[in-house]
């Protein structure tokens, strides 16, 4: 079975876990020493105080908000989703943004967000000439109706 190894790089990191059985996410916390100010419609970038070795290049972890912070708050990662790369061995750092207008304080050991592991596909790349034809062809953004 491959494993997820992880390591604090900063006092005060705790090591992610699932709050339920059930949970796909590990739950990332914030690694400071005093609560940060995300500001209304601005953002901060919170480190956890942790480091990953993924088993392989099989495999990365993606970084995404957590629906809580998002709902109730306005908080989400400034990039979507982080995405942390297999060769990677630093810190890993979560950037939020705020969409809300008020201001929100993260407290140190907060959960920001939650990591999962998933499979990486490595597939070649083959340069064409043309890719074949499909029903919808080059249609997007809406293009198949709203309903």
């Amino acid at each position: 079975m491959d494993t997820l190894k992880i390591t604090s790089v900063r006092a005060g990191a705790v090591i992610p876990e699932r709050a339920t059985s059930g949970s796909a996410g590990l739950d990332l916390r914030a690694c400071i020493d005093e609560p940060v100010r995300v500001p209304a419609r601005g953002h901060a970038v919170i480190p956890t105080g942790l480091a990953i070795a993924l088993p392989s290049p099989d495999y990365a972890a993606m970084i995404f908000a957590r629906s809580g912070l998002a709902i109730k708050h306005g908080l989400g990662l400034l990039n979507g989703v982080g995405v942390v790369d297999s060769d990677y061995r630093g810190e890993i750092a979560v950037g939020l943004v705020n969409v809300f207008d008020e201001d929100y304080l993260i407290e140190p050991g907060e959960r920001i967000a939650q990591m999962i592991i998933m499979p990486v596909s490595s597939m070649p790349i083959e340069v064409v000439d043309a890719l074949d034809k499909t029903e919808r062809g080059a249609g997007g953004f809406g293009s198949t109706g709203k309903k």
